[in-house]
């Protein structure tokens, strides 16, 4: 696979099937992934349940292999421990010590990634404040912590090691609306910083909100990739603004648009939510899905 010093992650023709006892192919979970993540870009996965996003980022990380095709991050190939250090991972469901408090936590993993003292010494109360973890949270037992504030500090975790890429799955997951805010704002800054972030999220207000780049899931398949505010553009709608208009000349301006053969002419935003551009993207495939099915 050649490798592109612009691109934070490569996949070409990246296919995981996962084998039945008899070593049969039971599910094909991701099927000929083709995809570019560029550096310093948030870049969202999306995709229903079973869709293949976990299999990809478990690919990506190397925490399974590849049945075909192959990944390259950050310049070498998937689950290199060349690129540990220089990735940051906050899954779905983070696995800490519960007997821990906030600094000791973040203090174990700085030590794993070998980070000197005084570098720790530094490093922990600024991403505590950074995460929105205040005094009295960061020297309580994490067995004590809210769903919101785990998510904290697995994100904490995340950024301990100070990586250029950060894979994030479910990262507002039980948090408030300020806190959702809060990553979101903490997400663009880590864009800001140049780090590339590879966003999961069924929340897709969020991910509108902060994503340069989507690809859509299906089944396993690529359905839809490229710029956020490309694909939520309505392309058989153009606008027009105008101001102080009365109803009179707003007739008046149908009318033309009428005589020049456009059809339903309204004046109105040309663009679509990305939950409405999910919705149709997964009911259209669905559909395909079944139609395939039952002519066969």
């Amino acid at each position: 696979m050649m490798a592109s010093d612009d691109e934070a992650v490569q996949t070409e023709h990246l296919t995981k099937v996962y084998k039945d006892f008899w070593g049969r192919d039971k599910v094909r979970a991701l099927d000929d992934l083709t995809l570019s993540i560029h550096r310093g870009e948030v870049f969202g996965l999306l995709g229903p349940n079973g869709s293949g996003k976990s299999t990809t980022i478990k690919l990506l990380l190397g925490l399974i292999f590849p049945t075909a095709g192959g990944a390259r991050v950050l310049g070498h190939p998937a689950g290199s421990t060349a690129i540990n250090q220089r990735i940051g991972f906050l899954p779905e469901e983070s696995y800490l010590y519960r007997f821990l408090n906030g600094e000791e936590t973040l203090r174990f993993y700085g030590r794993l990634f070998k980070i000197p003292g005084k570098e720790l010494n530094r490093r922990i109360p600024a991403l505590l404040d950074t995460v929105g973890l205040d005094a009295k949270s960061r020297k309580r037992k994490l067995r004590e912590y809210s769903k919101g504030m785990a998510r904290r500090i697995g994100l904490a975790q995340a950024l301990i090691n100070n990586p250029d890429l950060i894979l994030l799955d479910e990262p507002t997951t039980g948090l408030d609306p300020i806190g959702t805010r809060e990553m979101k704002d903490l997400i663009l800054s880590l864009k800001a910083q140049g780090k590339t972030v590879l966003l999961c999220s069924h929340l897709l207000g969020d991910v509108q909100d902060v994503c340069d780049r989507i690809i859509i899931l299906f089944r396993g398949r690529m359905q839809t990739l490229g710029q956020v505010r490309d694909l939520l553009q309505v392309k058989d709608v153009t606008q027009i603004q105008a101001r102080g208009m009365t109803d009179q000349q707003l007739a008046e301006t149908r009318a033309f648009l009428s005589r020049l053969g456009v059809s339903d002419a309204v004046i109105t935003h040309p663009t679509t939510t990305l939950e409405e551009l999910f919705v149709r993207v997964v009911r259209q495939h669905t559909v395909a899905g079944q139609s395939s099915v039952g002519s066969g």
